[in-house]
């Protein structure tokens, strides 16, 4: 896999389309964090908006 990993994002989510494999950081420049919940009190409330599923 030929991926432009980004050295200060990293990322373990192996599904997204950013993933850059087995190296564990993520292809884009930047990312958005957002939340589904009105009030987020832990990381589990927290999203990584620039999710893409993999194909």
């Amino acid at each position: 896999m030929n991926c432009n990993k980004n050295q200060a994002i990293k990322c373990t989510v192996q599904q997204c389309a950013h993933h850059c494999g087995n190296e564990n950081y993520c292809s884009l420049d930047c990312i958005l964090v957002g939340t589904h919940e009105l009030n987020p009190t832990m990381d589990q409330c927290t999203d990584c908006k620039s999710f893409v599923l993999k194909k």
